[in-house]
């Protein structure tokens, strides 16, 4: 079995294209049925603002895999100096059931989330090609952080412009020279919000705090799920998830907006519409997308899979 910990995934590194283009690869692979993911449970006790979450898949196709992912997020660990979240995979054997591997580092489950955002990006841009991408990011923690070097990795001769909003603040110092003279760290959150094309919550808010209309044509990624108002989104009709019954639960703005404005969804599309019959056509190039992932094992497994399929050729981890 192979051991994987967080400094031997760094050494394996970051390519965003790979990466991007391995959870396509699920998506489509999801679209073709060969695949299992029942609804993950979320583990609570005590403080019911922490929660460990237990998510598990299998993938067909050319991943090939089963496995689990067990994440744990409790928000305070952040006042005394530890991660928000930890997370472990294990991948095993599909056809034995054997583990064959284990993935000890928040690392693929942030890539992960990353990568869901650069694919959606893709689509839209293939949809609505934009001279110039103005990029609003909320929260800059890991997730923000790691969203920004994937944008910029992906798309960054593109990028015009990069507004950066976060309540503790946030610090550019290891922000690379040729990014800096873009990238404003601004006052609060409506001045990234209402001057970006690209807007994404990377946010731990206990508090929607959203509560405009977003710009026309913008493509919103809520990676963090309970930041919108629902009368902020009461115009929007593009509404992406990953999978309906996975995120409208959970008091995600998916599940405001079902509870409060009647949303289903049938009124809602799918990554797969996405990647797989190109929906994003389908909507007026004016008309704001909302795109809601609660995030999926799938793709977890799909990234564990390629991270362990590196190291292995680059002969990086420990074989147990």
């Amino acid at each position: 079995m192979l051991y994987l910990n967080d400094r031997d995934l760094r050494e394996v590194g970051l390519d965003w294209p790979a990466l991007v283009e391995s959870v396509n690869s699920a998506v489509r692979i999801m679209d073709s049925g060969d695949y299992a993911q029942p609804v993950k449970p979320y583990l609570r006790y005590k403080n019911p603002q922490n929660r460990i979450i237990a998510m598990p898949a299998y993938v067909g196709g050319t991943v090939n895999a089963a496995g689990i992912k067990w994440i744990s997020s409790f928000p305070d660990n952040t006042q005394a100096g530890l991660p928000r979240a930890h997370s472990i995979i294990v991948i095993n054997n599909p056809a034995t059931g054997e583990p064959s591997a284990i993935l000890n580092s928040p690392i693929p489950s942030i890539v992960r989330t990353a990568s869901i955002s650069g694919l959606m990006i893709r689509y839209f841009m293939e949809a609505r090609p934009a001279d110039r991408i103005h990029l609003g990011i909320i929260g800059w923690g890991p997730i923000g952080q790691y969203h920004f070097q994937m944008a910029a990795a992906l798309y960054g001769d593109r990028i015009e412009s990069i507004r950066i909003f976060d309540i503790r603040g946030a610090d550019l110092s290891g922000i690379p020279s040729m990014y800096r003279d873009r990238m404003e760290v601004v006052k609060n959150w409506t001045d990234a919000y209402r001057h970006s094309n690209i807007f994404i919550t990377c946010t731990v808010s206990e508090h929607r705090y959203i509560n405009i209309p977003p710009a026309k044509g913008s493509l919103l990624l809520n990676v963090s799920l309970r930041d919108y108002k629902p009368e902020a989104l009461t115009s929007v009709k593009a509404i992406i998830v990953d999978d309906w019954d996975e995120v409208c639960r959970e008091n995600t703005d998916i599940e405001r907006l079902h509870l409060e404005q009647g949303l289903t969804c049938e009124g809602t599309r799918t990554i797969t519409d996405v990647v797989s019959r190109r929906c994003f056509a389908d909507f007026a190039a004016d008309e704001p997308i909302l795109f809601c992932p609660m995030g999926m094992a799938v793709f977890d497994i799909a990234t564990a899979v390629y991270y362990v399929k590196i190291a292995r050729e680059k002969g990086i981890g420990s074989e147990l």
